[in-house]
């Protein structure tokens, strides 16, 4: 799935999609990631909701096995180089998501999702009441996801074609 993303990075996150759906809008801090290895650019998204006045947030690794921490992050912002080639704010204060866009490697219809096998957005998630929003390309789409006892499902998907809501 890794190799076949990395073939797929020409494609565009459709802004208004995302922006239009109702489910979304009320999110005041909405957390998201900066692409790497070929997820989906949410970057021209992030550009919007900055335009419209929503505060956003980056993910920060803390350390090995513990929670992700989101700071507050704007377009044009300075980044800082963060382990396994995570980029997050220079500055920032830490803040609490009410969206997370979380990145994924695979998807299926009930949220299952696969990430990149770290766990530190099971774990994060596993704490946040947060709305979990997954965006990956249409073609990361399986039948059936496999998912542990740990494992956090995701409430959407958003691709560059579709929102789905996911199925329990």
């Amino acid at each position: 799935m890794l190799a076949l993303r990395k073939t797929l990075s020409d494609v565009d996150l459709n802004v208004s999609l995302f922006l239009e759906n109702s489910d979304f809008q009320n999110a005041r801090i909405i957390a998201g990631y900066w692409p790497m290895a070929g997820e989906l650019d949410i970057r021209p998204l992030f550009q919007n909701l900055t335009d419209q006045g929503t505060q956003c947030a980056l993910p920060v690794v803390v350390k090995k096995d513990m929670p992700l921490i989101f700071k507050s992050w704007k377009t044009g912002e300075t980044l800082e180089q963060g382990p396994h080639g995570t980029q997050h704010p220079a500055k920032g204060e830490v803040v609490v998501p009410d969206l997370v866009l979380v990145p994924l490697l695979a998807f299926d219809e009930k949220g299952g999702r696969l990430g990149f096998g770290g766990g530190y957005y099971d774990r994060t998630l596993e704490k946040l009441t947060a709305l979990r929003v997954g965006v990956a390309f249409d073609e990361q789409q399986l039948a059936k996801v496999p998912m542990g006892h740990y494992d956090q499902a995701m409430d959407w998907i958003v691709t560059p074609t579709r929102v789905i809501r996911c199925k329990d």
